[in-house]
């Protein structure tokens, strides 16, 4: 939705205690996360109109993050 936060705790409630282990736990875990939430942060200022970008980087970049939220909830489920 637009505006809407995408934060990982938000999306995913019910492994809020697995995000927080794996993010000190788990190097890789923790550095997908970090790119996930900056390029979240990133689009909800373009949603905002606090940044302005082309239309096809805003895409890439809301593909990114599908792409990275789908790896960081198969690193949860396993």
């Amino acid at each position: 939705m637009f505006g809407e936060s995408h934060n990982l705790a938000i999306e995913f409630p019910e492994h809020k205690e697995k995000i927080h282990q794996l993010k000190m736990e788990d190097r890789h875990f923790a550095r997908l996360f970090d790119e996930y939430h900056e390029i979240d942060t990133q689009l909800h200022r373009v949603e905002q109109a606090i940044e302005v970008h082309a239309d096809d980087f805003v895409e890439g970049l809301k593909l990114r993050r599908l792409h990275l939220k789908d790896e960081l909830y198969g690193m949860l489920q396993q």
